[in-house]
């Protein structure tokens, strides 16, 4: 894996400025960006690992006008790069050469029905709009990250976004009824269905989720929702270590059954950095703790007493040895402060130097032993790398994130970054797990992926993508390598 971005693809000037001009006169000449600094916030990735370069950035406001400027780039040979709230962390997102296509002035709720619990979204709607709706509602969507201030529902799409709700709810693809795409050659798939039971033919949704726009541009989507919790109880445990966390795990989940909504870990390390550098956390136990659980239980039936269940649970587990400390937030202000533990994890880290990132899954038992693996044949690569495992145990989902050794180069320690791709992601596939889980491929795993994936999927993966969009121009170089 390398950081450094690719070259950008050689455009003809006259074409290009020919091109601009049609779509200015679509859409409006203040729709075409090009002046340098407005486009500067759009062009870097939000590690800095990847600085992207297009002629222009195009904002259309509807799927048609989306449709009208895919066709027209067709018909020049122009690539597309579509790019929503630019939170993605695997540069898929960024263009090089290609003509960028903002999403975020579509940004409608079209429909919202309670009885079906479903919500057509246009793609530029902001994931924390969709929650407001949803909730106005007296529905919940469950989809839960810690961007969704800023991200928006077509890069959530185009990731197969996950969370910290997974464990109960699923990913993106088991939130989404139907998509409505814009293909390469500028055609429109209405596929916006609301239906629970459809069996004619073949699940084409799913090609488009997770594909990273290199397929088409979603514009829009029926979303599931879910009636809204009445109750709820949010718990931080502290454990000796992720075997301890396994066990907890279990007996929530013998007890409480699909009422347990979501099962955090993160390690001594990740909470001294919350604690040290993001304004507004506080600590939630007395001592410290080699672990730490956040557990939270939640249930749409009137007269559910979870905060008593989890009680119960903790006692069982503290009586076999299994934790060490509990508390079960009193009300919603110190449930969100707890997860507020969690969510900083990710922006804390940046105050502890550079950091090589591993977004990977293993099946759910074998958590534990890939953490207790994977630091050891870190620390034995590189004395002081300080390991910073933490993510979404329930479902299998470490972030597996290496902060540097204290004192270090920054630059001297990144370059060591594929070096330990090696150890981790060559141990996660022995594990029988994946090199992503829920970031997506993008254009910093690409080069992985032929490494660990099956050779015949890829080869049904580029097989899709050749009868998709034969002129490649969708968001070309990502996931897959170019000829």
């Amino acid at each position: 894996m390398s950081s450094a971005s690719p070259k950008p693809l050689l455009l003809d000037a006259a074409r290009v400025a020919g091109l601009l001009e049609r779509i200015a006169a679509r859409i409006g000449a203040r729709h075409v960006v090009t002046d340098t600094a407005d486009l500067a916030p759009h062009l870097v990735e939000g590690r800095g690992l990847f600085r992207g370069t297009t002629p222009a950035m195009v904002e259309p406001s509807d799927t048609q006008e989306v449709a009208f400027i895919v066709a027209a780039c067709a018909e020049a040979g122009v690539p597309v790069v579509p790019q929503g709230g630019n939170t993605g962390l695997v540069g898929g997102q960024m263009p090089f050469g290609g003509l960028l296509v903002s999403l975020r002035r579509l940004n409608r709720i079209r429909d919202l029905d309670p009885v079906d619990l479903t919500v057509v979204a246009e793609a530029g709607c902001t994931l924390h709009q969709v929650h407001e709706a949803a909730t106005a509602a007296g529905c919940l969507f469950p989809l839960s990250i810690a961007s969704e201030g800023s991200c928006q529902i077509g890069g959530n799409l185009s990731t197969n976004a996950g969370g910290t709700a997974v464990l109960r709810y699923g990913n993106m693809r088991e939130l989404t009824f139907g998509l409505e795409v814009v293909l390469p050659d500028g055609r429109i798939w209405n596929g916006l269905s609301r239906l629970r039971k459809d069996n004619t033919g073949y699940a084409l949704k799913d090609l488009f989720i997770g594909a990273e726009g290199t397929l088409g541009i979603i514009t829009a989507a029926v979303l599931r929702l879910y009636p809204a919790p009445r109750s709820r109880a949010t718990a931080l445990i502290g454990l000796p270590d992720p075997h301890a966390a396994l066990a907890l795990f279990r007996r929530l989940r013998d007890v409480a059954g699909d009422a347990l909504s979501g099962f955090e870990i993160l390690p001594r390390f990740g909470m001294e950095t919350v604690l040290k550098h993001m304004p507004g956390t506080v600590r939630a136990l007395a001592g410290d703790h080699a672990w730490y659980v956040l557990a939270e239980l939640s249930s749409t039936r009137r007269g559910d007493d979870l905060s008593e269940l989890a009680v119960e649970v903790f006692a069982a587990a503290f009586e076999a040895g299994e934790i060490e400390d509990a508390v079960v937030a009193a009300s919603e202000a110190q449930a969100d402060g707890l997860w507020r533990l969690r969510e900083a994890l990710s922006d804390a880290q940046k105050f502890e130097g550079g950091s090589i990132k591993h977004d990977v899954s293993v099946p759910v038992s074998r958590v534990p032993d890939f953490i207790a693996e994977a630091a050891r044949r870190c620390e034995a690569h590189l004395p002081g790398v300080r390991v910073c495992a933490f993510g979404h145990m329930g479902d299998g989902n470490i972030h597996f994130n290496l902060s540097q050794p204290v004192g270090m180069d920054k630059a001297d320690y990144l370059a060591r970054w594929e070096a330990f791709n090696r150890i981790v992601h060559d141990l996660v596939a022995g594990l029988g797990g994946s090199i992503s889980a829920e970031h997506g491929i993008g254009l910093l795993k690409r080069d992985e992926l032929p490494l660990y994936k099956d050779p015949v999927a890829l080869q049904l993966m580029a097989a899709i993508k050749a009868a998709i969009d034969p002129a490649g121009i969708a968001n070309p170089g990502k996931v897959l390598k170019r000829d």
